[in-house]
């Protein structure tokens, strides 16, 4: 198996390669494009002796190779189908970028050529168009911490089989901000708020109490039925295709309560019919 990396400085491609390594991949960061088919040819040969390669490549490259790399990429998961290549993009606000490189002090890769690291940011991100749109996954770390990140690569990459897409159910905070990693969003705001019991508030939605509250109302019951028949159907389509990723999500407005319950409960009706389903409440930490 054969993991492309990309994606924006600061989004956490190098901790998403460690996590690759530490599961037994032979990692490789910031790989001229140009190289790509000859260390496949190496890897496919079996010189190197790993569970799977994973390869990052960043804004670093030259701009004509950046440009030529989703056409590259294809070409290779044509030209190599049993190295079973896949292309991974991580991203993140505009806003969380800039306070990882205060955070790091790092430099910009573009830093060079911008001095401004808001116009090295926005550089950069035009720069990757392209590849966010050729990827088979990408990963909004805009939310989430180092760990975090290392856990969505296991959970979702590292020993997945083919046999069928990963399918993650997704919680989130309308007020935290939309995840934009997903195929399918829900805002189920319409749903009664426990936010505004006071009794309630502190709880969440996996607690009994929460539970109780919103399965007095007959509303919660019609959503939970809409979103399990929307999904059952549109997602066993989707196992039929080349996918191997899916993400959908579900929000409230603080990510806590409403959002985390239709996850779980649709994680339930869902999970006897689909093989990698799994589940995320994004903003459950979040106050």
């Amino acid at each position: 198996m054969v993991f492309i990396v990309t994606g924006q400085s600061g989004s956490g491609k190098s901790v998403a390669l460690a996590a690759l390594e530490d599961a037994g991949f032979y990692c490789i960061d910031n790989l001229p494009p140009e190289l790509l088919d000859n260390l496949l040819q190496i890897y496919q040969q079996g010189d190197i002796q790993a569970q799977g390669i994973a390869i990052s490549i960043d804004a670093r490259s030259p701009e004509p190779a950046l440009r030529d790399l989703p056409k590259r990429i294809e070409k290779l998961k044509t030209d190599y189908p049993q190295l079973a290549i896949q292309s991974l993009f991580l991203e993140a606000s505009e806003a969380r970028i800039v306070a990882r490189f205060s955070e790091t002090r790092r430099r910009h890769p573009l830093s060079n050529r911008i001095e401004n690291l808001v116009e090295a940011i926005n550089q950069e991100t035009e720069l990757l168009l392209p590849m966010r749109a050729q990827a088979d996954l990408i990963i909004d770390t805009s939310h989430t911490t180092i760990h975090q990140i290392r856990e969505d690569i296991s959970r979702r990459v590292i020993g997945r089989d083919s046999s069928g897409p990963s399918i993650m159910l997704q919680s989130f905070g309308f007020k935290h901000g939309i995840p934009l990693d997903s195929d399918f969003l829900f805002d189920i705001r319409y749903l009664p708020n426990p936010h505004w019991v006071p009794v309630l508030r502190p709880f969440n939605g996996n607690d009994r109490v929460v539970i109780d509250y919103l399965e007095q109302h007959p509303i919660t019951h019609k959503t939970r039925g809409y979103l399990r028949d929307f999904l059952s159907n549109t997602l066993s389509e989707l196992v039929r295709t080349d996918r191997s990723y899916v993400t959908c999500s579900i929000g409230c407005t603080g990510g806590k309560h409403r959002s985390v319950y239709l996850v779980e409960q649709l994680f339930d009706d869902l999970r006897p019919r689909f093989d990698h389903l799994i589940i995320r409440h994004r903003d459950l930490g979040n106050l």
